[in-house]
């Protein structure tokens, strides 16, 4: 495995938060004309969670970032910054990130977004670990995944209602003795791929309007075929870079938190990673696509549920619209 240069930083704390309101597969499959079954069949996905009236992603983005911080015995003071991935911010400006901080109380904290879509939790961890690298002495950093996609679906849809849910997943980021911590974080673009998944209007280059109003032009369109060949290219490669670079091999990773739009095809593609299905974090199949929440959403499952042990090596495996992608090997502390 390779070295790790200067302070060690890891995961300190997880957190997470769904809102009350689940949709089964079942139902939501009935009011959109199909089978009852034919969501559960296609995507794996039994349920979602959709948020209330008036709740926004800052508000689920809070009630996680405060379950990570007790997690790890740390206050909102304890913070020094606090970056929030997500595709679907409360506004276009100011930032989420803000209103999660004045939500904590915060008030140390520098705060800001990224939009990586799916991938925005992995790249906001490499603009915590940049950031807390520069910092002359012991910090804490928070690294946030919200998504309230309901507020930007088609109805009428069932390529993106089906898999689409809301939700929200924290963690604080912390110093670390070695051999343990977080490795290097890879990142990749590709902005050939920007139109399969998108929300076309409503920005500076499609104002809004009544024409885009009447049209749905504020909903997210994906294209169903191009996502689906994104996702089998990409994991295997994630995980095949990752491995080789560590000098490692798949069956040695303790766990595998994917990104999970279609969880089925995830676990699917399993054995062409060199992987068995039970080293993967699956948990889509009970919050469907979280988006930047998915990746921090499913660590905090398995921590949750005792899945991690200190030295376990753990891949962080992100993929989404943009299209991003990105991965990171940790060697989990201990508490």
């Amino acid at each position: 495995m390779s070295l790790r240069q200067g302070p060690a930083w890891a995961i300190r704390g997880t957190g997470a938060c769904l809102p009350e309101r689940c949709v089964p597969s079942e139902e939501l499959s009935r009011s959109l004309g199909l089978e009852p079954s034919w969501i559960e069949d296609r995507t794996g996905i039994r349920r979602r969670h959709l948020a209330a009236p008036g709740q926004a992603a800052s508000d689920l983005a809070a009630a996680a970032a405060a379950r990570a911080l007790d997690a790890a015995g740390l206050d909102a003071a304890d913070l020094g910054l606090i970056v929030l991935g997500t595709s679907t911010p409360d506004l276009i400006a100011p930032s989420t990130a803000c209103r999660v901080q004045a939500l904590l109380g915060a008030r140390r904290a520098a705060a800001f977004d990224v939009a990586a879509a799916c991938t925005g939790y992995v790249f906001g961890l490499q603009a915590a670990l940049g950031w807390l690298a520069a910092q002359p002495g012991p910090v804490h950093a928070l690294v946030v995944g919200v998504e309230v996609y309901s507020r930007f679906l088609d109805p009428a849809d069932r390529g993106t209602v089906a898999v689409f849910g809301d939700g929200a997943a924290a963690t604080v980021i912390g110093p670390a003795a070695a051999p343990y911590g977080i490795g290097p974080v890879t990142l990749g673009s590709d902005g050939s791929g920007a139109d399969d998944v998108l929300i076309p209007a409503g920005g500076s280059r499609t104002p809004a309007s009544a024409d885009t109003l009447a049209s749905l032009g504020h909903t997210i369109r994906m294209d169903g075929r191009a996502v689906r060949g994104f996702i089998t290219r990409i994991f295997p490669r994630l995980v095949a870079e990752a491995t080789e670079a560590a000098g490692i091999k798949p069956a040695d990773l303790a766990l595998v938190v994917p990104h999970q739009p279609n969880p089925r095809l995830v676990a699917a593609l399993a054995p062409e990673a060199g992987l068995d299905p039970a080293q993967l974090a699956i948990v889509g199949q009970d919050v469907g696509n979280i988006g930047a929440a998915s990746i921090p959403y499913a660590l905090d499952q398995a921590v949750r549920g005792g899945r991690l042990a200190p030295g376990d090596q753990v891949l962080l495996a992100g993929f989404g619209a943009g299209v991003t992608w990105g991965h990171t090997l940790i060697t989990w502390p201990p508490d």
